[in-house]
């Protein structure tokens, strides 16, 4: 969804920038793994394994917040999985 004051590739550079300035050295090895949203516009940020629990407590403190999100020690926050048309039910 396009926020209203910065685009898309506006908060993943700033996110990015931010994250690893500023909250990168403070995470642990338990944290791999996990979803962190990051406000980009006030440095907050929520960590849980749940993505969904992570941008519900974010929102809940910044609701027009521009959040970053990505996963902990992985290059992406997801995945796209290609199946096969045999290997989909609905094919």
């Amino acid at each position: 969804m396009a926020h209203p004051r910065y685009t898309s590739d506006e908060i993943a550079e700033r996110g990015q920038a931010l994250y690893e300035r500023e909250v990168h050295g403070s995470l642990t090895a338990s944290d791999v793994g996990k979803f962190l949203v990051l406000d980009i516009e006030t440095g907050d940020y929520e960590l849980d394994t749940n993505d969904l629990a992570a941008v519900e407590r974010a929102r809940a403190k910044h609701l027009d917040g521009a959040f970053y999100i990505l996963r902990v020690g992985h290059s992406a926050a997801y995945r796209k999985l290609a199946l096969e048309a045999e290997q989909t039910p609905w094919a």
